[in-house]
């Protein structure tokens, strides 16, 4: 055979024989199981981020749309019987739980004092801070991915070195050919770590980020729709 030719039948075994598949395919069980481990983390790592965006735009129009009405100057009383059976996002909630305890307690004759609207910020609070933990939900999944991906691909990186130097002790053979492939899979395993673990850890720091913005948006909604119904205490003392 033309030396050439068996050159080039030679790179493109070593070529075919280090392609992703391939490495996957000759990796031992534990690096194996790595890979598989990362790959799933980071699908459900972008499952998660797909689902977080969505949701935090969506939120945040629908508390625009919400604002525009509400400080419009119309009825808040009308507002309530509009939206208080169906409210669709947390600022209608934070309004149809004030104004629930609102209607409750002048129904039933109590007094509009300090205490009602104690209350009225009490359930506000409450309902900023289990809103809030529902929007939060599987950040943490986020964070956890991207603190321990780098550290588990690293599991199969060292794995994979400790099986090149398997073969180099069995066969006593330095060549290229013997080494490459436990070496290949080790940084391939660490490339799929860093894969799943950067995507989360800037995704993370977004959402923590938007989501401070936005609690801090209810809070805000709740501290104003407060001193309005406290102006509406004083007027009716």
């Amino acid at each position: 055979m033309d030396p050439v030719n068996v050159a080039q039948v030679a790179g493109s075994a070593v070529a075919h024989d280090l392609s992703i598949i391939r490495l996957f395919m000759n990796a031992d069980w534990v690096v194996k199981s790595v890979m598989i481990a990362l790959v799933l983390a980071s699908f459900w790592s972008w499952a998660v981020i797909f689902d977080k965006l969505i949701r935090l735009r969506r939120v945040r129009g629908q508390a625009e749309r919400f604002e525009e009405v509400f400080w419009s100057g119309g009825s808040i009383d009308d507002l309530y019987d509009k939206i208080g059976n169906a409210p669709r996002h947390p600022m209608d909630l934070i309004f149809v739980a004030a104004m629930r305890e609102w209607r409750r307690s002048t129904a039933k004759g109590l007094r509009a004092d300090a205490s009602l609207l104690q209350r009225i910020n009490q359930v506000m609070q409450i309902t900023v801070d289990r809103e809030m933990e529902r929007l939060e939900k599987y950040i943490g999944f986020l964070a956890t991915v991207g603190s321990t991906a780098p550290f588990i691909g690293l599991l199969g990186t060292v794995w994979g070195i400790m099986n090149s130097f398997q073969a180099i002790g069995a066969t006593k053979n330095t060549s290229l050919a013997v080494v490459a492939p436990g070496i290949a899979e080790a940084l391939f395993a660490t490339a799929v770590g860093l894969i799943a673990a950067i995507p989360a850890v800037v995704a993370y720091n977004k959402f923590s980020t938007d989501l401070g913005r936005y609690a801090s948006r209810l809070e805000g909604f709740a501290g104003e729709f407060s001193a309005l119904l406290s102006r509406k205490i004083d007027e009716r003392t």
